[in-house]
């Protein structure tokens, strides 16, 4: 007992847990959610009955479980906040940027004849920042006044790894343009839809179309997502489709090429130019991209020649799990005051990013942004990842056909003619300091065989080579 006086409060808490009669059923529970870091708990029952005969054909209820309750996956995509539940978003990421690339998932597989860009649009400079630099070159040489007017220098003369915490950290956090940067966040929702505005503008123009017969002969599709730079500034990849008329299952027209639409683009982003609200405080900023643009033709999907399919798909997938901290340190939910900044464990930049987004989130100019709501995302508020209604399946989709897959092998023998009654209670989330333990240690297991099993795949796929 003395001994077990020593032990902290989780370990205590799992012992308490396993000591129990019902351990075993909770642990099927918790391996089922692939140890899922902050599980639903659910209370209630299904019926399932014959529709002419009332017969039950199944019957479950959570009465006889652990607590009364079962647990289900979270399903938050943030590998910071849960990493099982990022691991599968991410993976219903990949078929679903996939599929708009080579088909599947409802989409004919003709869509990979169709002209496809990988695109990435950027945040204009807000100020001098350290990078990464390669084959030993200096992050910034020194040209001009060797100082700024705050008395820091304008270059750096070291060579930065990755791993360097400078990197993304501005020269001189007195020349930065933080308010232009969180306003550039704000409204980076209106600039993709300027954005995608301009590319049937422009591609009209440049067939001798009008709009709307544009619309007539060809639909531009996107799915694009979010990810933060280094230096905190807000960077999108999109993959952009040209389709016929009728969507996916036709082709668009042979002048639609995606050297055409490479064009199209660049022209189409340079054009972007809105203005952000007046503001005494702050004055009137001109929102445009950045001068980096990138816009890849897919056209070799799945050759030697070019981009493979999966990576593409791959990358987006990685990026849609990332969360706050991964790329600031910040925060990967809402803030409720200034204080709760100073406690962030996050660099000087980004807390001073959050700062100005709350500062000017309490100016009456701005109150329709609501930035104060946005304060951990720096302002941004558009959602990871968008795409357009027609480029590929959907979250819900890939959701149900998992959950009626899972449903086909447990109750196989259900009639066809079957009535289904379900009744349900959320009672809460989580699990105590001693089931988050055991739930982190089943979660690295799922991690750690999955990883073996995906070493063993390439090297068998090396050895047929």
């Amino acid at each position: 007992m003395a001994r077990l006086g020593r032990l902290s409060e989780t370990d205590r808490d799992a012992i308490r847990i396993v000591q129990d009669l019902q351990f075993p059923r909770w642990l099927d529970q918790v391996t089922a959610t692939g140890g899922c870091a902050h599980p639903i708990h659910l209370a209630g029952a299904t019926t399932v009955r014959d529709a002419a005969t009332g017969e039950i054909l199944h019957h479950y209820d959570t009465r006889r479980e652990p607590g009364e309750r079962i647990l289900v996956r979270c399903r938050n995509r943030r590998a910071t906040v849960c990493a099982p539940c990022s691991h599968t978003h991410a993976g219903d990421t990949f078929h679903l940027v996939r599929a708009g690339l080579v088909g599947g998932k409802s989409i004919p597989a003709a869509v990979r004849h169709h002209p496809r860009l990988f695109v990435t649009l950027t945040a204009p400079s807000f100020g001098a920042v350290h990078r990464t630099t390669t084959g030993g070159a200096r992050c910034r040489p020194r040209r001009g006044a060797p100082r700024c007017e705050h008395g820091h220098s304008r270059g750096c003369l070291t060579a930065h790894e990755e791993s360097d915490p400078l990197v993304g950290q501005p020269l001189c956090p007195a020349c930065y343009d933080y308010t232009g940067h969180v306003l550039w966040h704000a409204h980076a929702g209106r600039l993709w839809k300027a954005f995608t505005d301009n590319v049937h503008n422009h591609l009209a123009a440049r067939t001798g179309l009008t709009r709307t017969g544009l619309r007539r002969s060809v639909r531009v599709c996107h799915a694009k997502i979010a990810e933060l730079q280094r230096r905190a500034a807000v960077h999108l990849h999109a993959v952009l489709r040209l389709d016929g008329a009728d969507g996916p299952t036709v082709l668009p027209p042979a002048w639609g090429t995606s050297g055409l639409l490479v064009s199209v683009v660049h022209s189409a982003a340079r054009a972007v130019r809105l203005e952000s609200p007046y503001s005494q405080a702050v004055g009137q900023y001109e929102l445009r991209w950045g001068a980096q643009l990138d816009a890849r033709p897919l056209e070799a999907c799945d050759t030697a020649d070019g981009p493979d399919a999966d990576a593409v798909a791959a990358y987006v997938a990685k990026y849609v799990t990332k969360g706050a901290a991964d790329a600031l340190a910040g925060a990967d939910h809402r803030l409720k005051s200034l204080q709760e900044i100073d406690a962030i464990p996050a660099t000087a930049h980004t807390r001073t990013l959050m700062r100005t987004t709350w500062r000017l989130g309490g100016l009456p100019e701005f109150a329709s942004l609501n930035l104060r709501a946005w304060t951990h995302t720096l302002g941004f508020r558009g959602h990871i990842l968008t795409k357009s209604r027609t480029y590929s399946t959907t979250y819900l989709a890939l959701r149900e056909a998992r959950a009626e897959h899972r449903n086909s092998i447990s109750q196989s023998s259900a009639a066809d003619n079957a009535i289904t009654a379900r009744e349900w209670r959320y009672l809460g989330s989580g699990h105590t300091p001693g089931g988050a333990l055991i739930a982190s240690g089943i979660a690295q297991d799922v991690a750690r065989n999955r990883a073996v099993a995906k070493e063993e795949l390439t090297s068998r796929k090396r050895e047929e080579l």
